[in-house]
């Protein structure tokens, strides 16, 4: 079993971070879409992207519903062991979302390699509960108070009699606790706030949690945060007290430029300097939109200029990675030496 632990430096075996690994998936508008893509990153330079493998799928399901969404890249402490995980959703040539939401998929899809290029075998792991009708944008994180890995995912709850799924409800985060990423503890309620939230995803800087969720309640007067991104804190993973930093994060105005709305946030820090990356998903726009800050506390991000992010990319992840491991993914892979975005 890999070491659980979240690596404590930027480092690998004395190799520093020098490039940037990105795993994500492009919609629902065709039939490959909803499966794993990845591009990476020439150098240090988290702003230039090759697609990988040809533009076409690394990674597709052979289980649940045959479509992935939402990836999420974990590195080990080890620093030879990584996990992907994903949602199992297609909507492509679906019932749709209405359906995707009461009677969607109660499973995860896994995958671990130790070189980011040789993959396992697909794991197709239940982790809602039965009352559960949906289970979305799964995540980990190493939580050294409990000595495990905490995964968490949004879910609908619904009540146990209601098979027909009648009643209104609304999606929370829930989360599970596993050592191994085969076995997992029974499913808890993580973060509800009476309204629906999406796509949370953390980062630890120092001895603080950030956390980054999506405000999924429809926008309007009386909800003027609603389909934007809210960020948290915290000096504990699963604990009550998450503090509120800043709400519609990455919202644009007459003078800011922005997002729309946004979902499917993904945060990752700079191999070479003291800033922070935020990508939001202008989900009925543009796709990913670059925002950076040099003060993760503040939760203050302005736009980042001079990005060219894979075309089409949605709601994934983005690893540091070696020099080693970023050779070798661009070797394996076939990297695009043309950067294709925007």
């Amino acid at each position: 079993m890999p070491d659980p632990s979240p690596p404590a430096s930027a480092t690998v075996e004395g190799e520093p971070f020098d490039g940037y690994l990105f795993a994500y998936f492009t919609g629902e508008d065709k039939h490959d879409g909803e499966q794993i893509y990845f591009a990476a990153t020439r150098s240090q330079d988290p702003r230039l992207w090759d697609t990988l493998n040809g533009g076409q799928p690394v990674l597709t399901s052979t289980h649940g519903e045959r479509g992935l969404r939402d990836p999420f890249l974990l590195r080990t402490s080890s620093g030879d062991r990584f996990f992907l995980l994903a949602t199992d959703l297609r909507i492509f040539g679906s019932a749709g979302w209405r359906a995707a939401k009461r009677v969607g998929s109660l499973c995860i899809e896994v995958w671990e390699s130790s070189d980011l290029v040789n993959w396992s075998s697909q794991r197709h792991i239940q982790v809602s509960p039965d009352t559960a009708g949906c289970t979305w944008a799964p995540k980990a994180h190493f939580d050294p108070q409990r000595g495990a890995y905490v995964v968490y995912w949004a879910s609908r709850l619904y009540a146990e009699g209601d098979t027909d799924r009648v009643e209104e409800t609304h999606e929370r985060m829930l989360y599970a606790t596993t050592r191994d990423f085969r076995t997992f503890s029974p499913p808890q309620i993580w973060h509800d706030p009476g309204h629906p939230v999406l796509d949370a995803t953390v980062v630890l800087d120092g001895t603080t949690y950030y956390r980054f969720t999506k405000d999924a309640r429809a926008r309007g007067w009386s909800e003027p945060c609603g389909s934007f991104i809210t960020q948290e804190k915290s000096t504990r993973f699963t604990g009550a007290e998450w503090e509120l930093v800043a709400e519609s994060v990455g919202r644009g105005d007459a003078t800011h430029p922005g997002v729309s709305e946004g979902e499917g946030p993904t945060v990752f820090r700079s191999n070479t300097e003291q800033k922070w990356y935020l990508l939001v998903d202008e989900f009925r726009g543009r796709g990913y939109v670059p925002f950076e800050t040099s003060d993760l506390a503040g939760g203050v991000w302005r736009h980042a200029e001079g990005f060219l992010l894979p075309q089409g990319a949605r709601h994934g992840s983005v690893l540091p990675i070696t020099r080693t491991e970023l050779g070798r993914v661009r070797a394996h892979y076939g990297a695009d030496n043309a950067p294709l975005g925007r």
